[in-house]
């Protein structure tokens, strides 16, 4: 398996090296690798929306109400992997990890429409197999220049003083601190001066269900000698993303196959598409996903040793929504 997607990674360098613009989509568990030159993208059935590129016209305004049902697993079961997580964070063999869980949704809309109906920086269609709409960046390369923008810590925008709330809420607070702290290292990885640029800024996310508010922060490095021009060879290092993943990350993944139970496939990978000199990439959250006739919507959030069982259990539901208003 290795081999394959080592090729693939060789491919990614050869063609940002020869500026041939492109797109890319790797798995949660870097074991599916899909690169796209930019006449491939359509014929293989990929719609995307980024800020950076698009291939999508426009839409006529949606002509029905948005049907959404959702069946969230119980507490108790939700309960089972949130233990797991925690005994090893007392163990020590975690301080963060991203607890993830897969919901049955109903809706009136297809995933087309959802794709092209949602509001969101980052949308992509593939097939008839998944879309998300996702507010995070992974990372951007803009002239030698890298940046990644961590989102972790979310709230209802409707509570009194959400977004300060948010700011001082302990747990939210230690969980951003330990994934920028996190991207920090793994940008030093391929980069040199690297430093936090903006701390803690708030972004508001709009909803069909309710509105929140997340909490960012951006860092930024150069590009070392040796990664200039190998987008292959910086996704390599980078890969899985620290912010749905946690940290220690080797140890971590582990402790996510063991207490989530189900395979997250494409939900938490990276994709990006390369302009043939800079490059925009996120991570593939907010997530719906086809099997068969049933859609899955796919969510979660960071687990500390503050964290609350009933707490994530609730941010776990609040991020089953569509972004369609």
């Amino acid at each position: 398996m290795f081999s394959a997607n080592h090729q693939k990674f060789i491919e990614m360098d050869e063609l940002s090296q020869q500026k041939v613009p492109f797109f890319f989509i790797i798995d949660f568990l870097v074991d599916k690798i899909e690169v796209f030159r930019e006449n491939e993208i359509k014929e293989n059935g990929l719609l995307i929306d980024f800020q950076s590129f698009s291939n999508t016209k426009k839409q006529e305004a949606l002509d029905k109400k948005t049907e959404w049902k959702f069946y969230p697993e119980t507490l108790e079961s939700f309960q089972k992997g949130f233990d797991i997580v925690q005994d090893n964070i007392r163990l020590g063999n975690s301080y963060l990890t991203n607890y993830t869980r897969k919901t049955k949704i109903e809706t009136n809309l297809s995933l087309e429409e959802i794709f092209h109906h949602s509001q969101a920086k980052y949308k992509v269609l593939y097939k008839d197999f998944f879309v998300f709409f996702s507010p995070e960046t992974f990372v951007k390369i803009i002239s030698d220049k890298i940046f990644t923008y961590p989102m972790k810590g979310t709230i209802d925008a409707s509570l009194e003083n959400a977004a300060e709330v948010l700011k001082n809420d302990k747990k939210e607070k230690a969980e951003h601190y330990t994934v920028v702290d996190l991207l920090r290292n793994d940008l030093s990885m391929v980069a040199d001066d690297v430093k936090v640029d903006k701390f803690q800024y708030i972004d508001f996310l709009k909803t069909h269900q309710k509105d929140l508010f997340a909490m960012s922060s951006e860092i930024s490095g150069n590009l070392k000698p040796e990664f200039k021009g190998k987008i292959g060879s910086i996704m390599q290092k980078l890969i899985p993303a620290g912010s749905i993943l946690g940290a220690p990350k080797p140890k971590t993944l582990e402790i996510i196959l063991e207490a989530e139970g189900f395979d997250r496939g494409f939900y938490t990978g990276v994709c990006g598409w390369f302009d043939g000199e800079n490059l925009d990439s996120c991570v593939m959250i907010r997530f719906i996903e086809k099997e068969g006739n049933q859609l899955y919507f796919k969510s979660g959030g960071g687990i500390t040793h503050m964290s609350k069982l009933e707490d994530e259990y609730e941010e776990m539901k609040n991020k089953i929504y569509v972004p369609i208003h």
